[in-house]
C-alpha cells in the first residue's frame, strides 16, 4: 500500500489506525499530497476537496460542523500555500484577509471560523477533504471502512505529546478530535460538496 499522509492533528486517528496495521504513509501537507497524488507517486489519501471531484472516493473525509477552528481568515492578507480548498472556500465566502490552516490556527486568535459561516450560509457541514484512491479501489475501500466501523483510541501519552508540540492543551486536543472533526460522509456532506464544486466552477 502506497498511502499519503496530511500530518495535522485532524487525522491523528487515522495516522494510528496505519500504524497498528504497520501500513508505511509518505506524509505532507495537502497540497503536496495533492501533486503526490495527481502523479500516482501514492495510491491513495485524504486529497483536497477541490481536488477530489470526479475522483474515485468513498464515504469517507475530513468534515467539520458548524465550526472547525482550524480554517480560518485572520488579519493580514494572503492565500495558505498548504491548502487550496480553504482559498477557495474564502473566496466563495467574500472573507477577505489572511487564510490560515492546519495546527498552526490554533494559535490564531480573534479570527473567522469558515465553516462557521459556510453553515451560516448553507446549514450544512463542510468537507475540506475526501478519502480517495487512484489504483486498487477495492482495498482501500475495505480499509477506510474497516477505520470507520470504530471509534479509533489513541493512547494519552501520543495525544498529550502532541498537544504539547502545537502548543494547545491535551483537553482541547481531545476536544477537537472528539466533538468537531468527523469521518463518515453521509447525505448531507455530499449535498456541501456538491454546492461547493459548483461555486468553485464559478470562481473567476
Amino acid at each position: 500500500m502506497k498511502i499519503g499522509h496530511i500530518d495535522y492533528l485532524n487525522l491523528l486517528p487515522f495516522y494510528q489506525f496505519l500504524k497498528k496495521k504497520n501500513i508505511k504513509i509518505t506524509k505532507g501537507v495537502p497540497t503536496e499530497i495533492n501533486k503526490l497524488f495527481e502523479e500516482k507517486k501514492i495510491e491513495a489519501a485524504f486529497i483536497s476537496s477541490i481536488k477530489a471531484k470526479n475522483k474515485k472516493c468513498f464515504s469517507a473525509g475530513i468534515a467539520a460542523k458548524k465550526k472547525v477552528k482550524t480554517v480560518l481568515i485572520c488579519k493580514g492578507k494572503g492565500e495558505d500555500s498548504e491548502s487550496a480548498t480553504s482559498n477557495a472556500l474564502a473566496k466563495i465566502l467574500k472573507q477577505k484577509g489572511k487564510v490560515v490552516i492546519g495546527d498552526k490556527a490554533f494559535r490564531e486568535k480573534n479570527c473567522i471560523d469558515l465553516a462557521e459561516i459556510w453553515y451560516k450560509n448553507y446549514k450544512l457541514p463542510f468537507v475540506f477533504a475526501l478519502f480517495c484512491a487512484n489504483k486498487n479501489p477495492k482495498k482501500y475501500e475495505k480499509l477506510i471502512k474497516e477505520f470507520l466501523s470504530k471509534k479509533q483510541k489513541i493512547p494519552y501519552y501520543v495525544l498529550k505529546n502532541y498537544s504539547q508540540k502545537i502548543g494547545i492543551s491535551y483537553k482541547e486536543a481531545k476536544e477537537y478530535l472528539e466533538k468537531i472533526i468527523y469521518y463518515k460522509i453521509g447525505w448531507k456532506e455530499k449535498k456541501a460538496l456538491k454546492i461547493f464544486w459548483k461555486k468553485v466552477e464559478k470562481l473567476p
